[in-house]
């Protein structure tokens, strides 16, 4: 479903990826994890369409990204670490804006599209007026999974989904990432630096440090990896008091 090959980028004599290859199944969570600096945001942008790779191939649903990026663009759903909601249109109005833009389409259909997408992340009628300076964190993050997912994607992207939310809050994200995965069969990848929530969630998990991939595995076998970055980040989530 999505095709990485021989991936790389460069910032003029910087490498931020080099030489990246990855598989992730038909409605499989890859969960990519790294050092600070690692590149891990870089490659989600690579294959959005939002930055352009320096060299290599990425394939999603069968269209390559690098050459007809709007039709990529159009099989993908991006759930953005800000979760980037205008903030002068209110709830329903945000994820209107995208199906709108994607198609022509009556207005009333194109809220039907939207409440549905709403619902399917657990908001209620009450909450579709509100304008995103009333909404919690975690509401936020709801919203823009809603806008995502309104546009019919096949892949969805997750930028850092659980950052700067409490742990009830992040467990009921990692639990709607599943949900979404298992009723619309669609493919994630999901950067995260948030050991507990990638094992919660993630089939497997791909770990960069300086811009390649030194580990992919199960959750399982990523928390016993040998790797030194890997050791130090898993210890670090397991320690509760210094």
């Amino acid at each position: 479903m999505v095709s990485i090959r021989h991936l790389s980028k460069t910032y003029g004599d910087r490498s931020i990826l080099k030489d990246i290859n990855l598989e992730v199944a038909q409605a499989e969570i890859l969960a990519i994890m790294g050092s600070s600096g690692g590149g891990k945001t870089t490659l989600l942008r690579c294959v959005s369409g939002l930055i352009d790779a320096t060299q290599g191939d990425i394939e999603v649903d069968g269209v390559n990204v690098r050459t007809d990026p709007d039709l990529a663009r159009c099989r993908m759903g991006m759930v953005f670490q800000s979760s980037a909601l205008f903030d002068f249109m209110n709830v329903e109005d945000n994820v209107m804006f995208g199906v709108t833009r994607q198609k022509k389409r009556p207005r009333s259909e194109s809220l039907k599209i939207a409440r549905d997408a709403l619902k399917s992340v657990g908001l209620v009628e009450t909450d579709y007026a509100k304008m995103p300076s009333e909404l919690s964190g975690g509401m936020r993050k709801r919203v823009g999974m809603a806008r995502a997912l309104a546009l019919n994607p096949t892949v969805m992207l997750y930028d850092e989904p659980t950052t700067g939310l409490d742990p009830i809050t992040t467990y009921s994200i990692d639990s709607l990432v599943k949900s979404v995965r298992d009723e619309f069969n669609v493919t994630s990848l999901v950067v995260s630096h948030d050991v507990n929530s990638v094992v919660r969630i993630a089939d497997r998990v791909a770990f960069l440090h300086s811009g390649e991939v030194i580990f992919t595995g199960t959750p399982a076998e990523f928390l016993v990896a040998p790797d030194p970055n890997i050791r130090e980040l898993v210890e670090k989530s397991r320690a509760s008091v210094l």
